[in-house]
């Protein structure tokens, strides 16, 4: 049924859905980490040459290894998106089974090279140590959805995994791509991937469904919604409270305030959506609708899901601006 249905498709249809299985919205979050750790390494020059190697860095986290992550999960997820996400790829047959495994194998292949380029390229130590991340987080891309470790079914190891691939160590290979490591940026790594823990685990909300029919023991099944409010949202306030006070302990005055504020903002909205999970900060889609950009809040069936991507706009629109914001601070901070 899957062979019959995607060789009906044309090439340019068959692209597309190979291009969806690397879930291109993925590659967002890979991309702030980048640019907020090349520019606080300070010696980021917008010339061709910089912005060349920024290009093919962003091309190795991004499309290649965050790319070859979702297409793994993907592939060993198709069971279980026939329940939660029947129109993904495979499960709606416009890629087959067996191209669908090809896709995941050639994308992490030219991950590996792209990395072994860059060892080559920089050198020295931040060559290996760019290099090293790079393979770790294929790694941790591969198992977190493959047997027989499959981290995504261990509440206490997938987020974190996640977490780490895809926000820490972001963070710093931005940085050792120009300059050896900061410690500004080290801590602003762990910051990153402490929020991104958090909501992840809100994240989960979309699938409770599945996952309870699967015996998959996600956090919302286990301490259902409102717990995983509460251990997604002290995960992030405690990161973002530490953002707030390295503000103020590197005398980033102004933006000490400013993280302040956009802290008080979160919390707020966090309020609001643990007294009512299903429709909390709801007059912010309402807003957002009105204002034409209909796509910016998501699509999800799953009310609780749907209220958590509101909270989502609000929560990380005001982190990027705050980590642009500090990261062009720390660049100017002496050594």
């Amino acid at each position: 049924m899957n062979n019959a249905s995607s060789a009906s498709l044309s090439p340019i249809e068959k692209l597309k859905a190979h291009l969806e299985l690397l879930d291109p919205i993925t590659w967002v979050g890979v991309l702030q980490g980048i640019v907020c750790g090349a520019i606080a390494s300070g010696q980021m020059k917008f010339n061709l040459q910089h912005l060349g190697e920024f290009a093919l860095l962003t091309l190795l986290f991004g499309p290649l290894g965050t790319g070859f992550s979702q297409s793994v999960n993907d592939y060993y997820d198709r069971d279980l998106d026939r329940i939660n996400e029947p129109t993904r790829p495979i499960p709606s047959g416009r890629v087959s089974e067996r191209a669908a495994f090809w896709n995941w194998i050639l994308v992490g292949m030219l991950a590996m090279l792209t990395s072994a380029f860059f060892a080559h390229y920089l050198g020295g130590m931040r060559g290996g140590v760019l290099f090293l991340l790079s393979v770790f987080g294929l790694i941790m891309g591969y198992i977190y959805s493959a047997p027989p470790f499959k981290l995504k079914n261990n509440v206490l190891l997938s987020a974190p995994a996640v977490g780490i691939s895809y926000s820490l160590i972001t963070w710093i290979a931005g940085n050792l791509l120009y300059a050896d490591l900061r410690i500004e940026v080290v801590w602003m790594a762990v910051i990153n991937a402490f929020i991104a823990i958090g909501l992840i685990f809100l994240n989960d909300f979309k699938a409770i469904e599945g996952d309870r029919a699967q015996g998959l023991k996600s956090l919302p099944v286990m301490i259902g919604i409102r717990g995983t409010y509460l251990v997604a949202f002290s995960l992030i306030d405690l990161a973002f409270g530490t953002f707030v006070y390295l503000m103020w302990a590197w005398e980033f005055n102004l933006m000490f305030y400013f993280s302040l504020v956009s802290f008080i903002i979160i919390v707020v909205t966090q309020i609001l959506l643990y007294r009512d999970p299903e429709d909390g900060a709801s007059a912010l889609e309402n807003a957002v609708q009105k204002s034409g950009l209909k796509n910016v809040i998501g699509k999800s069936n799953v009310k609780t899901h749907k209220s958590y991507l509101r909270y989502l706009v609000v929560n990380n629109g005001l982190y990027v601006l705050n980590v642009i914001f500090a990261s062009i601070l720390i660049a100017q901070k002496p050594l």
